[in-house]
């Protein structure tokens, strides 16, 4: 039974929504205001969620824009409940992510089938998404035997990467797009010094490499093994055909790229704007997000100090003493070869 949130400050309109959903076998949760609908969907991760715009505390506006800052509700299909119509409002919605409108007032009909169009849409997308791995094998595997596709007799859909192995390197000219099957791996860019920043990390299920395939450029950064992996390699000329041809790849891989825009940004302005404690909080929160995928505690393995400073943008000097403190303070436990998160929302809502 699909669950949906309703943030509404208006108690008679919430309750007819909550109503006439409920009538409808949808499972309903509901908020009076955007704060309070903020922290509900961050809990209960919702399959969609309909928020009115004009509310007190936090308007509708804020709470999209702080449900995109947050992994557990990014994504999420989100339909504005408004009396407004100007155009410009919709406009500003729109490009903050909303997938919808409904204008008061409105019928039950009209609501229902938003809803309706909204989670069948996503469905689609997610069963894409499940299953790219398996139609991209699928496509290699017809490609083989098309002579209109030139596939290189001796090459095999995965392959074994070692730690410390390198994937590519900048500069070089990419020949194809990365699915990890298993294991991490690091993106990180070198100064003219020689030293490292790292981007980001890649674990079980994300793709990359394809943004130079998309731009024609050559790599700007270098990939390497961070622990043993499996990558699954696809052809530069089979994944263009593939988003070229097929619809549902290609919004997939459009995600995908929104997403990763959004978190470079934010991690643009955790660099340029963040204390130092900030900075290597922002890092370890964000490191956890990927191995929380594979760990169900709040488990940091196997990452040397030095691969840590770099994705956190400060001396390793600075990120040994940053973590000493935030020891002392009880939020984080150093066992050797892992860090053992202990209060994670405290370090993530770190105030300075």
């Amino acid at each position: 039974m699909k669950k949906i949130l309703v943030i509404e400050d208006n108690t008679d309109v919430r309750e007819n929504i909550v109503e006439i959903l409920e009538l409808s076998e949808y499972t309903v949760l509901q908020a009076p205001d955007g704060k309070a609908g903020v922290e509900l969907a961050i809990k209960e991760s919702p399959d969609l969620i309909i928020c009115d715009i004009m509310m007190p505390v936090l308007d509708g506006y804020g709470v999209l824009h702080l449900l995109n800052k947050h992994k557990e509700t990014y994504g999420v299909p989100f339909i504005f409940l408004t009396a407004k119509s100007e155009k410009s409002d919709f406009r500003k919605g729109m490009e903050l992510g909303a997938d919808d409108y409904i204008t008061k007032p409105f019928d039950g009909i009209e609501l229902l089938n938003a809803v309706e169009i909204r989670l069948k849409k996503t469905e689609l997308l997610r069963k894409a998404s499940g299953e790219a791995s398996d139609k991209i094998k699928e496509f290699i595997s017809s490609a083989k035997q098309s002579a209109s596709i030139s596939l290189v007799s001796d090459e095999r859909e995965v392959y074994d990467f070692r730690k410390k192995q390198m994937v590519y390197t900048e500069g070089q000219k990419p020949k194809a797009v990365y699915h990890v099957i298993s294991g991490k791996i690091k993106i990180y860019k070198s100064s003219k010094e020689g030293k490292e920043l790292i981007t980001d990390i890649k674990s079980a299920g994300d793709f990359f490499g394809y943004t130079y395939i998309l731009e024609e450029t050559n790599y700007a950064e270098t990939a390497q093994v961070l622990e043993d992996a499996q990558l699954m390699l696809i052809p530069r000329e089979d994944f263009l055909t593939l988003v070229t041809n097929d619809q549902q790849i290609s919004k997939q891989f459009i995600k995908i790229i929104t997403k990763n825009i959004l978190e470079k940004e934010e991690s643009l302005v955790n660099l340029a704007y963040n204390s130092l404690r900030r900075k290597v909080a922002y890092g370890l929160v964000q490191v956890l997000d990927k191995y929380k995928i594979e760990h169900t505690k709040n488990i940091i393995p196997e990452l040397s100090r030095e691969n840590l400073a770099q994705i956190t943008g400060v001396a390793t000097e600075s990120l040994i003493r940053t973590l000493a403190d935030f020891k002392s303070e009880k939020l984080i436990e150093i066992e050797p070869g892992k860090i053992i998160i202990v209060n994670e929302k405290k370090l993530r809502d770190l105030p300075y």
